[in-house]
C-alpha cells in the first residue's frame, strides 16, 4: 500500500517498527502508531503528554475530569478552534463562546507567559450557506464573505483578541482533498457510485467514541450508500445549482468534519495542544474530527485538550439560544443596551464550560460589579490627588490584603481557569480598600497612605485588562468623539459648581439677638437658592451620565454609561 502525501509538507509520520499498535484498522494492514510521548494513559484511553508542565490544571473533555496541562512545547500552546458558519449574523450564545474563549487564551499568554497560536477556521461553504444563498439569489462567495465581516467587526467590538489567522474552508480544497485520499488509502473510507465519500467508523474500532459514548447513534441525515449508519461524508457529490469543486471522484464539494482536521493539520501537524468549541460540537463534529486525524496521521491521539464552553440560555428556557430556534439576540443588538465591558464581566462570573443565563437580571448583576469597580478606581484616585479627606489607614493590612488577593487569584485561575473565584478575590480587595477609605469632612491633619491605594489600583487594573476588562478607557468611552476636550469642560463645570457651593455653604455670623441659639451654625438665608441650583446641576448632569460626589467641601466626578 502506498503512503499520504503529508499535508502542507509535514513529515511522513514512521511507523513504530515489529511494535505491534494497540487496534488494526478494518480494511488495511497498517498499524496506527502512538505518540512516543504518551508514557502514561487514562481509564478513557488518554495519554498525558510529555513536555512541559505549565502548573495549570484544565478540564479536558476526552477524560471528563481536570488534568494538568502539558505542552509539547515549553512557553508555546498551538490552539485550534471552530469559528463560524459565515450566513447570518452571530448572536449572544456564538459572542459567549468566543469571549470565553478568549478570556482563557488571555489568561496563558498575560499570566503565565504562554505564546498562544491560535487558529480559526471560516465555514464558507455549508449547506446553510447554499441555501440562504439560493434564497438571497446572490453567490454563496458574496454572502459567505460579508457575513465573515460582520463577524470579524462583532468580535473586534466585543474586544476579543483576532487569532493568528482566519482560514477560510474554499482556500483549502485541494488540501482537503488531499486529505481524503489518504485516508482512502488507509483503509479508513470508501466512495460510493454516486460520488460520495465516507468515513468507515467501523475501521477504528473503539477510537470512535473518544468523547462521547455514542451507542447506537443514528447518522447524518440525507445520505444513502453508507455501509453504517453513524458513516459521515467526507466529500458530497455536486448537485444542480450548488458551489463545486473537481476531485478524484467526481466534482463536489468538502462534509463539514474534514475542513477542521485538514486544516488543523495544515497548521500544526499530526499533534495539536488544544481544541475549543461549544459542547453543543462535541458530538459529531470534535469526535469525527478525532477519527478523521487518527485515520489520517495513524496515531493514537491527536488532539491532547477538548476544552468546551456552556451554552448560553434565555432565562426560564432550557433551550441554547440557537438560529434554528428563532429565540436569539445578535450581537450588533446587544451591544445596543449594554457594552462589550459588560458582557465580559457577565462571562467572568460563571465558569466558562458551566452553562449560563441570560436575563435582566444577570446582566444587572454584571453592570453592578463593573461600577462598584469603576467607583473604586474613582475614589481611589480622589484620594491619590488630595481631593479627598479621610481617616487613617491601616496601611499594612491594604498591603496584606493586596498580596493575599494577587496569590488568590494566580491560584483560581490556575485551576481550570477559575474566573468566578478570582472575581470573588477581587471584589474582596475592593471590599478592604472601601472599608479603609472612609471619606471625612474636615481635614484632621492625620498622615495619608496613597502609595498602598496605588498599588491596588495599579492591579486592579492590570489584572482586569487581562481578562479583557478596560477600566482606564472606560469612563472616556462613554463620551462623545474629542472627548478629552469635553472631559476638561466637565471638570471646569465641576470646578465652577464647587465654588458656588463653598460660597453658599459659608455660616452665616452668629445670631445675638434675645431670641436667637448661640453655638448654632446657620446658613446664610440668601444663598439658599445657590444651593438649590448646585443641587439641580447635579441631579441634571446625573441624567447624563456625569455623576458628582461631594466630600465636604470638596467634589469628585465620574462619568458612566446610560443604557
Amino acid at each position: 500500500m502506498r503512503s499520504c502525501a503529508p499535508v502542507c509538507g509535514f513529515a511522513k509520520l514512521a511507523w513504530k517498527g515489529n511494535v505491534r499498535a494497540p487496534w488494526t484498522p478494518k480494511h488495511s494492514g497498517v498499524l496506527l502508531r502512538s505518540h512516543a510521548s504518551c508514557p502514561g494513559s487514562s481509564p478513557r484511553g488518554w495519554a498525558r503528554p510529555t513536555g512541559h508542565d505549565t502548573g495549570i490544571k484544565t478540564y479536558n473533555s476526552l477524560t471528563k475530569q481536570k488534568e494538568s496541562l502539558v505542552l509539547r512545547q515549553e512557553g508555546v500552546a498551538t490552539w485550534y478552534s471552530c469559528g463560524p458558519t459565515v450566513y447570518d449574523h452571530a448572536h449572544l450564545g456564538h459572542a459567549c463562546s468566543y469571549v470565553r474563549f478568549d478570556i482563557l487564551q488571555r489568561i496563558l499568554s498575560k499570566v503565565f507567559g504562554i505564546n498562544v497560536i491560535h487558529v480559526m477556521v471560516i465555514t464558507d461553504i455549508d449547506d446553510k450557506i447554499i441555501r440562504r444563498s439560493l434564497e438571497e439569489r446572490i453567490s454563496a462567495t458574496v454572502l459567505s464573505q460579508m457575513y465573515e465581516e460582520h463577524f470579524r467587526q462583532d468580535m473586534l467590538a466585543l474586544k476579543v483578541i483576532p487569532p493568528a489567522a482566519y482560514i477560510r474552508v474554499t482556500d483549502n480544497i485541494p488540501q482537503i482533498v488531499a486529505f481524503i485520499e489518504c485516508i482512502i488509502t488507509n483503509g479508513h473510507a470508501y466512495t460510493t457510485d454516486r460520488g460520495d465519500v465516507y468515513f468507515d467508523v467501523q475501521s477504528i474500532g473503539t477510537h470512535y467514541g473518544k468523547l462521547v459514548n455514542v451507542g447506537d447513534t443514528t447518522g447524518e441525515s440525507g445520505e444513502t450508500g453508507k455501509r453504517d449508519k453513524r458513516d459521515f461524508a467526507l466529500w458530497k457529490a455536486s448537485k444542480p445549482q450548488e458551489p463545486s469543486w473537481e476531485s478524484p471522484w467526481g466534482r463536489g464539494r468538502p462534509g463539514w468534519h474534514i475542513e477542521c482536521s485538514t486544516i488543523a493539520s495544515s497548521v500544526f501537524g499530526s499533534q495539536l495542544d488544544i481544541h475549543s468549541g461549544g459542547i453543543d460540537l462535541a458530538f459529531p463534529h470534535h469526535e469525527n474530527e478525532i477519527a478523521q486525524c487518527v485515520a489520517y496521521h495513524q496515531c493514537e491521539q491527536w488532539g491532547n485538550y477538548f476544552l468546551h464552553s456552556g451554552h448560553l440560555h434565555l432565562k426560564g428556557s432550557t433551550e441554547k439560544m440557537s438560529k434554528s430556534l428563532k429565540n436569539y439576540i445578535t450581537i450588533q443588538e446587544f451591544l445596543q443596551s449594554y457594552t462589550a465591558n459588560e458582557f465580559r464581566m457577565f462571562c467572568l462570573l460563571t465558569k466558562y464550560r458551566s452553562a449560563i443565563d441570560y436575563s435582566d437580571a444577570s446582566m444587572n448583576e454584571a453592570c453592578s460589579k463593573l461600577a462598584t469597580i469603576s467607583a473604586f478606581t474613582h475614589n481611589v484616585q480622589a484620594y491619590m490627588q488630595n481631593r479627598m479627606q479621610c481617616q487613617p489607614v491601616q496601611e499594612g493590612l491594604l498591603w496584606d490584603s493586596l498580596a493575599s488577593t494577587q496569590a488568590s487569584v494566580r491560584t483560581a485561575l490556575a485551576d481550570d481557569f477559575d474566573t468566578p473565584r478570582a472575581m470573588d478575590a477581587i471584589m474582596n480587595l475592593i471590599h478592604h480598600g472601601n472599608t479603609q477609605l472612609q471619606p471625612i469632612t474636615k481635614s484632621i491633619g492625620s498622615p495619608r497612605s496613597p502609595a498602598v491605594f496605588g498599588a491596588i489600583l495599579s492591579y486592579i487594573r492590570d489584572i482586569m485588562e487581562v481578562l479583557g476588562v478596560d477600566l482606564v478607557d472606560q469612563k472616556k468611552s462613554h463620551m462623545m468623539p474629542n472627548s478629552g476636550l469635553l472631559e476638561n469642560v466637565v471638570e471646569q463645570l465641576v470646578h465652577f459648581r464647587r465654588e458656588v457651593r463653598n460660597f453658599a455653604l459659608t455660616p452665616a455670623p452668629a445670631d445675638t439677638s434675645a431670641g436667637g441659639q448661640a453655638g448654632r451654625t446657620r446658613l446664610h438665608r440668601d444663598r439658599q437658592p445657590l444651593l438649590n441650583a448646585c443641587d439641580a446641576l447635579r441631579r441634571d448632569l446625573a441624567t447624563l451620565g456625569v455623576h458628582i460626589k461631594d466630600r465636604g467641601t470638596t467634589s469628585t466626578w465620574e462619568v458612566t454609561q446610560q443604557t
